[in-house]
C-alpha cells in the first residue's frame, strides 16, 4: 500500500506543443495538476523531467506553476533513468514507490517504468494522468507497463490511498481538488 513516507511523484515531459497534441490533453493536464497539488498537501516530494526542452519547449503552464520549486531535470534519454542527474536525485530522496504521470506513455513513460522496475522500485502508473499522441499508443504503453509489473492506479485512487482517512485538513483540501 502506498504511503507518503516512501513515495515520490514523477512528472515526465509535459512540455510545449506535444502536451496539446496528446490524446485527451485537457484531461491529462487537469489530472496531473490535481496530482501535484494533492501530493503537495500530503507532503510527498516531486521531480519533473523535460525531454530536450530546447526543441520541445518547457513544461506547460499550469503544470510548471503547480510544480513550484520541485526539481526539473533536463534529459535527452527517453528513459529518465538514462540521465545521471535523475539517478542522483532518486538516490538522494531514498524512496521506494515512484508514482508516474506524464507523456508519452509508449515512449518515455514506458522506458522509465521499465528501468525503474529493473532498479527495484515499485512503480505506480497513474492511468488517467499519462497519454500519447494516439489512443492506440497509450493503450500499448499501458499494456507493456502492466506486463512488466507496474501497478495501475488513478488520480483520485492514489490520492485517497495515501490519505487513508477522512475528517482531516488534508482530506478537505484533496476533496476540493477532485471535485
Amino acid at each position: 500500500m502506498l504511503n507518503t513516507e516512501h513515495s515520490l511523484l514523477l512528472v515526465i515531459d509535459v512540455q510545449g506543443k506535444l502536451a496539446d497534441l496528446v490524446w485527451r490533453s485537457e484531461r491529462l493536464r487537469d489530472n496531473i495538476r490535481i496530482l501535484i497539488e494533492g501530493m503537495r498537501v500530503l507532503g510527498v516530494p516531486m521531480v519533473a523531467t523535460e525531454q530536450y526542452p530546447r526543441g520541445l519547449g518547457p513544461t506547460v503552464e499550469p503544470i510548471a506553476r503547480a510544480l513550484g520549486d520541485a526539481p526539473v531535470i533536463e534529459k535527452n534519454s527517453f528513459s529518465c533513468c538514462g540521465e545521471f542527474a535523475f539517478e542522483v536525485k532518486l538516490n538522494e530522496l531514498h524512496k521506494t514507490d515512484i508514482i508516474v504521470c506524464g507523456i508519452e506513455t509508449h515512449v518515455c513513460v514506458y522506458q522509465t517504468t521499465r528501468d525503474l522496475l529493473d532498479l527495484g522500485y515499485n512503480v505506480h502508473l497513474v492511468t488517467d494522468a499519462v497519454s500519447s499522441r494516439t489512443e492506440d499508443n497509450w493503450k500499448l504503453g499501458m499494456e507493456k507497463c502492466k506486463t512488466l509489473g507496474a501497478k495501475m492506479t488513478g488520480t483520485e485512487m492514489v490520492l485517497f490511498e495515501m490519505l487513508r482517512k477522512s475528517g482531516t485538513e488534508e482530506f478537505k483540501a484533496i476533496s476540493k481538488l477532485v471535485k
